[in-house]
C-alpha cells in the first residue's frame, strides 16, 4: 500500500524593494532564480516544518521572469523525498522543477 502525494498551493509576490533586485538588472528587475526557490522553499514550511533542508536540485528550469509585484504562486506535489514544484503567474509557468529534501540536524 502506497502513499497518497501530499499537495499544497501558496501564492507570494516581492517587494519592488527586496535587497536582490537592485543588481539584478539595474533598470529593468527580474526576480532572481534563488528568490523564486526560497519561496518554494517557505511554501513548503507549513507542511514539513521550519527544519527543512533542501538537499538538492536535480530539476529546475526557469522559463519565464517574474517582475517585482507581480503576485506568484507555487503549487508543490510531495513523491517520496521528492518534491515536485510549478511557480506560475495565472496561467503562464515561471519555473518548474524537483528538489530533495532532509530535515535539519542539531550540530
Amino acid at each position: 500500500m502506497g502513499t497518497r502525494p501530499s499537495q499544497s498551493r501558496i501564492t507570494f509576490s516581492i517587494s519592488p524593494d527586496h535587497p536582490a533586485l537592485p543588481g539584478h538588472f539595474p533598470g529593468n528587475p527580474v526576480v532572481p532564480g534563488v528568490v523564486i526557490l526560497d519561496a518554494v522553499r517557505r511554501a513548503a514550511e507549513p507542511s514539513f516544518g521550519s527544519g527543512l533542508r533542501i538537499t538538492r536540485l536535480p530539476q529546475v528550469k526557469f522559463v519565464r521572469p517574474l517582475l517585482p509585484g507581480q503576485e506568484a504562486a507555487v503549487e508543490l506535489e510531495l513523491r517520496d523525498t521528492l518534491l515536485q514544484f510549478v511557480v506560475s503567474r495565472g496561467d503562464e509557468i515561471i519555473a518548474r522543477g524537483t528538489l530533495e529534501f532532509g530535515a535539519v540536524t542539531a550540530s
